[in-house]
């Protein structure tokens, strides 16, 4: 029992430490006030994409990068849409699980969600189109 309760401390330490860092930081209450991204997810995001909003040249760059933008194979008649196995998943995780998140603060973000899954599109594929949002 001691093990854990030294080990929930050094989680609020450390959580603790992380929040006033990333308060620190210019852009932390732009990332703050998006619905479902905190201040774990809003740093792990932020520690990926980085500070330089002109890094990317074209507007689609980040979303492949992250691997949320769909491939789509098109020859002839035949149209297929897959999910991009390159990418950076330590990018890709949080951008999903923050979509995962805002479903249940973001009446928009259920929309989209509720929108995509009427459609046929399976749970996954409907996150990966929010988390592109």
């Amino acid at each position: 029992m001691g093990v854990l309760t030294g080990l929930s401390a050094q989680i609020d330490s450390l959580h603790a430490t992380l929040g006033r860092q990333f308060a620190q930081h210019p852009d932390a209450e732009i990332l703050g006030s998006l619905p479902g991204l905190g201040i774990v997810l809003g740093a792990r995001v932020l520690g990926q994409f980085g500070d330089d909003p002109n890094r990317d040249a074209a507007a689609k760059a980040p979303k492949n990068y992250a691997g949320t933008a769909p491939i789509t194979r098109a020859s002839g008649k035949r149209r297929t849409v897959l999910a991009r196995l390159v990418r950076n998943r330590r990018l890709a995780d949080p951008l999903v699980r923050w979509a995962l998140c805002s479903l249940t603060c973001s009446p928009g973000a259920r929309a989209c969600y509720d929108h995509h899954r009427a459609r046929g599109a399976t749970h996954h594929q409907a996150l990966r189109t929010l988390a592109n949002r």
